[in-house]
């Protein structure tokens, strides 16, 4: 053993980067790897996203028509067919957002409207965000109730 194997230990020296723009020496001094002009090569350059080089960006060229309400409260809706489905087979009295969870019928994280859509023969209570006045109508015909989350 001598002083040129010597080798310092596995993981104790990490390799740095580029030390850009610390004078000519480091052959990266000067333009520090940037170029001579041009926005890329100044301070505080940063890209605007569809940013086309002064070239019209393709979202302003293409049409837009319509209005988009930001606070449009969706709903998932479950027609009254389906609970009859449900009320049948697995002779339940009482629907709420949970058994609906655990059917498939929605996700947690979303509104439930109750629609008049199909035929009702079984007494049921329904919880839910929402209903059409047709579920309503339908539901209390068949002495079941309603209630609203």
């Amino acid at each position: 053993m001598d002083l040129s194997s010597l080798k310092p230990a596995e993981g104790s020296v990490k390799k740095e980067g580029k030390r850009i723009g610390r004078g000519q020496g480091s052959g990266k001094g000067g333009t520090s790897t940037r170029g001579h002009n041009g926005a890329k090569s100044r301070s505080g350059y940063s890209r605007k996203s569809g940013f086309e080089g002064g070239q019209m960006p393709l979202q302003r060229t293409s049409p837009k028509y319509g209005f988009n309400n930001r606070n449009r409260v969706e709903f998932t809706g479950i027609n009254v067919s389906k609970i009859q489905k449900i009320a049948e087979d697995n002779k339940l009295e009482v629907i709420d957002f949970e058994t609906m969870i655990d059917f498939g019928l929605a996700k947690r994280n979303e509104l439930i409207k109750i629609l008049g859509n199909g035929e009702l023969s079984v007494k049921v209570n329904i919880k839910a965000h929402a209903f059409s006045k047709s579920a309503v109508e339908k539901i209390e015909a068949q002495g079941g109730t309603v209630e609203k989350y």
